[in-house]
């Protein structure tokens, strides 16, 4: 059953770096032709759109899995039940982009107004990005059905037409001057529109003609479970944007380039997040399906050991080499580099606890997901009212972490009570705190050394040792392994 998880992983996985990879091009491509104040309006409204998203899908993409679970399960007229399914939630989440893109066109002044100063001498800028979201919320559940076929490649086929559109209009805008016109960062929301849309045709042609239409009974059977992810999924949303918000509103001065230096930074990360998504994308639907408890349980206690070791492993290869790493953004951004160890292990443990929700999710006590989130959301908004206003965009990287922390504590607490599932989490903890043993010691190292050549070797032979360690104590056949993926490739 692992197998078919990694090798789900490893499809979405490779396609998924590559398709981000291209995405990301983009940092180091904004950081060198905006100012940091400029790139902080790249990154605060990067930061409300995720939000936007969780707000209008409404959780439906996880009650698509579980109700198209469930009708496999029930039998009789399966295509039948999913295609009613897929009309449905498709037709509601479009149904609410629409409502929300009109909203937002009317009352787009008002709206600039809020979101501060640097919006309020564009407010078309709303327009815009209102039309961004329509568009990809109106493909979000197409692509979600794309995941449940198990059609993998081409959801990771369709997601980079959208990402090489958006970077080939980006680069061609910036060689054409738009960048310097009065227009200037719109330009950005223009690119991503334009990529959108074609990306919304282009998955059209999927659907098999099937037209939204919202079956009321059936609606009101996936709200009941999705209501409680969609509360759940606003507060967690609201975790990841919410630092940014509070840097823009508590940092006394120069809040929009201090955001514009953490958002670049946490760009950085972008391994971590990567291994992160593709991990979500094959392990929703896979532990979302219909597995014996005994199965659930053994397989889901198994896959967070191997998610943590994979991730540790990342998290030393960045955090050990951060200087380099630093010269993705551009020079005007490197000043917060020092922040990416705390942004990599909030980033850990965001899988931490995407896997200990898969069995709430499973037994359709959703309701949890509020807990959970919410926890996250208040120790967000405690930590950052204390630590930002003290340490700007530092605080906000180590309020990440408090929040993250207070998820995984929570959740872990919900499930020793209510689904007590054997992870192995002594194995667990040492193969985390040996690797920030690793990286505390190259840290100590670089700094008695002073000295570049000296504190790369250190480091190159520490985290060689720590994958070995890994490999030896898990007792892991990377050639067979490796034969295999060959093989199945």
């Amino acid at each position: 059953m692992l197998e078919k998880l990694a090798k789900q992983t490893a499809v979405y996985g490779i396609s998924t770096i590559v398709v981000r990879f291209l995405s990301y091009l983009l940092t180091p491509y904004y950081t060198r032709v905006f100012g940091q104040e400029t790139y902080g309006i790249v990154t605060d409204v990067y930061a409300l759109i995720p939000l936007a998203l969780t707000l209008l899908t409404m959780g439906m993409e996880s009650s698509y899995f579980r109700f198209s679970a469930k009708a496999e399960e029930a039998g009789g007229d399966v295509k039948g039940a999913k295609r009613r399914l897929f009309a449905t939630t498709w037709g509601v989440t479009s149904l609410a982009a629409a409502i929300f893109f009109v909203v937002m066109a009317l009352f787009r002044d008002g709206i600039a107004g809020l979101m501060g100063e640097a919006y309020v001498a564009h407010p078309e800028y709303v327009v815009w990005v209102a039309l961004i979201i329509l568009f990809d919320v109106w493909g979000c559940i197409p692509f979600s059905r794309l995941r449940e076929q198990g059609r993998a490649m081409t959801f990771v086929g369709l997601k980079a037409l959208n990402v090489v559109l958006n970077v080939a209009l980006a680069f061609a805008f910036g060689a054409a001057g738009l960048f310097r016109t009065e227009f200037g960062v719109g330009w950005v929301f223009v690119a991503n529109l334009a990529a959108s849309v074609v990306t919304w045709l282009a998955i059209l042609t999927t659907t098999e003609r099937t037209v939204p239409r919202i079956n009321r009974a059936l609606l009101a059977a996936v709200f009941a479970y999705s209501l409680p992810l969609l509360v759940g999924g606003l507060a967690g949303t609201a975790n990841e944007f919410i630092d940014r918000q509070l840097i823009k509103y508590l940092v006394p001065e120069g809040a929009m380039a201090q955001l514009g230096v953490y958002g670049a930074i946490t760009k950085i990360a972008v391994v971590m997040m990567l291994f992160y998504q593709m991990y979500r994308l094959a392990a929703e639907p896979f532990f979302l399906s219909n597995f014996k408890k005994s199965d659930f349980v053994a397989m889901n206690a198994a896959a967070l050991k191997y998610y943590m070791m994979a991730s540790m492993v990342i998290f030393l290869g960045i955090a050990l080499f951060r200087d380099l790493f630093a010269l993705i953004v551009g020079r005007d951004f490197r000043e917060g580099i020092f922040i990416l160890p705390v942004v990599l292990g909030a980033n850990v443990l965001t899988g931490v606890w995407l896997n200990l929700s898969f069995w709430y999710k499973r037994e359709e006590r959703t309701s949890l997901a509020i807990v959970v989130t919410g926890s996250g959301l208040v120790a967000m908004t405690a930590f950052g009212f204390w630590l930002i206003p003290l340490w700007g965009y530092y605080g906000a990287a180590w309020a990440r972490l408090a929040s993250e922390s207070a998820m995984v504590a929570v959740s872990w607490w919900l499930n020793r009570r209510y689904y007590p599932t054997p992870y192995p989490w002594g194995r667990i903890w040492e193969y985390v705190l040996t690797a920030l043993a690793a990286f505390g010691l190259c840290e100590i190292v670089t700094r008695l050394a002073d000295n570049m050549f000296v504190s790369y070797a250190f480091n190159i032979v520490l985290f060689g040792g720590y994958v070995l360690y890994l490999i030896r104590r898990e007792r892991i056949d990377v050639g067979a392994m490796l034969r295999a993926v060959v093989k199945r490739g």
